[in-house]
């Protein structure tokens, strides 16, 4: 299934995965039917809730989908190194920090370089409206020595008196202060240090659902419903494990709200009464889902009828 775009990054940590490229959160969506959850904050309105950006979280169910598939590798940062003392740092690691200056220098002599044509720039319009307005004021008093009011914030731009206007470097005596430099705040890590591929196959620290009873469910019932051609996500807003989509959530409402039991696990009436009439109060109907020793997906749907 893979597109030759090459295989999808899911970065671990402690246990949660997401996705930090744009393009593979994407591809996910479009191409796999994979939603997962934006948690991340804006970078232009960082403070608000209500529509999140990157990265894109995903279920324990939604990794080892993609994982068993072919379509995605999991990775964790490598444990990092112990500081060194100034005389033993790495010489790649000064290296860096030598580009990274170098590259800080070019842009703050590239920001002088632009403000000072700017600044000469609007000097040169200023003067011309200062004469224009000077010749004005001849013409329309006699005699008169008052000196226009703009001819004070003329010397104060210009350093000199109108006439000798504009100064033929303005840019030689601009001064752009350091702590006024534009920096660009990169929203990925140029420089993301090395890393280490997980095996979802073992249980560890970073992936610990491997082999675990109600994990093993769990996925079943995810794989089962998205091989049928749904999209599944997590069903927590509405008291489920999982909610099942027609479509794309973005353009559909779920249909279904699956909760997943093991099949030796007893249900009392009050479950099972509490369980349907959630449902109806959503409009959905609810599935009570389990896996057979084999492996097979068992699905049982539960409407409320109410009073008849």
């Amino acid at each position: 299934m893979l597109t030759g775009r090459g295989m999808i990054r899911i970065h671990i940590l402690e246990g949660k995965a997401f996705v930090w490229n744009a393009a593979d959160a994407r591809r996910l969506r479009e191409e796999h039917r994979i939603v997962g959850t934006l948690v991340g904050a804006l970078a232009r309105k960082p403070r608000q809730n209500v529509r999140l950006g990157l990265p894109l979280q995903l279920l324990p169910e939604e990794v080892r989908l993609l994982a068993e598939k072919g379509l995605a590798a999991l990775f964790k940062n490598a444990a990092s190194q112990p500081l060194r003392d100034d005389k033993s740092q790495d010489p790649s690691a000064l290296e860096e920090v030598a580009a990274y200056q170098n590259e800080q220098e070019e842009s703050y002599q590239e920001q002088v370089r632009l403000a000072a044509e700017q600044r000469k720039a609007v000097l040169g319009t200023l003067a011309e409206r200062i004469a224009q307005g000077r010749a004005k004021k001849r013409r329309q008093e006699e005699g008169g020595e008052r000196q226009p009011l703009l001819c004070g914030k003329y010397f104060a731009l210009f350093g000199s008196a109108p006439g000798s206007y504009p100064p033929a470097e303005p840019e030689s005596t601009f001064v752009l202060p350091r702590q006024s430099m534009m920096v660009q705040l990169p929203t990925e890590r140029v420089h993301p240090g090395p890393e280490e591929e997980v095996d979802w196959h073992v249980p560890s620290q970073d992936w610990p659902y491997a082999g675990q009873e109600e994990h093993e469910i769990h996925y079943r019932i995810f794989q089962n419903l998205w091989e049928r051609g749904y999209y599944v996500t997590s069903g927590s807003k509405f008291g489920g494990d999982f909610l099942v989509y027609p479509g794309d959530p973005m353009r559909f409402h779920a249909h279904y709200i699956a909760l997943c039991v093991s099949k030796d696990t007893p249900l009392s009436l009050c479950d099972v009464v509490s369980a349907g009439r959630l449902g109806t109060n959503v409009k959905k109907t609810v599935l009570l889902c389990s896996v057979d020793q084999d492996g097979t997906a068992v699905f049982t749907s539960l409407q409320w009828s109410g009073m008849q």
